[in-house]
């Protein structure tokens, strides 16, 4: 009798020990418990901590509350300005009701998924390509809005909805090239330009200084002589401009000429030709004489 009583007690305590096993559940800190009882939604959220259900009877699904970062695939569409892209995107989403959660959409992350493909593939249609590569926080903005609307009624609220790459094809990525590679150029020779009508103002404002002051023109030959004579593995032109002779002939007394302690000199008189004793001579050979008569002069 008293083995029996034992053996009864001993089976009650197992049995008690499974049931606490079966209906013990652990939910996390950064979980919510929703229990339904026969289907239905049963209390309230059960919070964070040890809780119990009926075995059998309850079943309880577990929530995760915490952000969850969810890529987008990547889509391809067409702009607004017919160019074709494929976009993909990154959605930060987190669940605010855990009933709703469970019991208005299937699978809260499969929807949200879905949505977020759709909106992407919304908003492509609807931007330039330009607002696409340089306004991205606009169109985050607006991605954001269209999804956050039927994500209220699933329990879930949308934190932040950012593109991450924008893939163009090789033609478009070529023109695009080409069109930063003219205006760079264009830029350049704008520039170029500037400052060479910059530089002439400059140099038509130093050569009226120094058509005014010619004494500037020698202290800036002297300075390039001095420029160009540090290095030292070159080789110094330095021409010797008439300003200067002009310079020295005005700091330089004239000399008298006609002083008497130097005699003058005076070049011999070129001789005057003799004349010809005989000119029938000359007649009667023609030409031929006259031809002799200048070689003898010129002797």
């Amino acid at each position: 009798m008293t083995e029996g009583l034992l053996t009864l007690l001993a089976c009650g305590v197992l049995a008690g020990l499974l049931y606490l096993a079966a209906a013990a559940r652990v939910v996390k800190q950064y979980e919510r418990g929703v229990v339904l009882r026969f289907g239905r939604l049963r209390g309230g959220i059960r919070a964070p901590g040890l809780t119990m259900i009926v075995p059998f009877v309850e079943r309880m699904h577990k929530v995760n509350m915490q952000i969850v970062t969810m890529p987008v695939p990547a889509q391809d569409g067409i702009t607004r300005d017919n160019v074709t892209v494929r976009v993909d995107a990154v959605i930060y989403f987190k669940v605010v009701d855990p009933a709703d959660a469970i019991l208005r959409v299937e699978d809260y992350r499969f929807a949200v998924s879905q949505m977020a493909q759709t909106a992407l593939r919304s908003i492509l249609g609807k931007s330039d390509l330009d607002d696409l590569l340089s306004n991205r926080e606009k169109l985050n903005q607006g991605l954001e809005l269209m999804m956050d609307s039927p994500a209220v009624e699933w329990g879930v609220t949308i934190d932040r909805v950012e593109i991450k790459d924008v893939s163009l094809p090789e033609t478009m990525k070529r023109s695009m090239a080409r069109q930063a590679e003219a205006d760079r150029e264009r830029r350049a020779r704008v520039i170029n330009a500037d400052a060479e009508l910059q530089a002439s103002k400059k140099l038509a404002e130093a050569a009226t200084t120094m058509a005014e002051r010619p004494a500037a023109l020698q202290l800036r030959l002297l300075q390039t002589v001095v420029a160009v004579a540090a290095e030292k593995n070159s080789t110094l032109v330095l021409p010797f401009p008439v300003e200067l002779l002009r310079f020295l002939e005005r700091a330089t007394p004239p000399e008298n000429a006609a002083s008497p302690d130097v005699p003058s000199r005076h070049l011999p008189e070129p001789a005057e030709p003799e004349p010809d004793p005989n000119p029938a001579a000359d007649q009667q050979h023609g030409a031929y004489g006259t031809r002799h008569r200048l070689q003898d002069a010129h002797r």
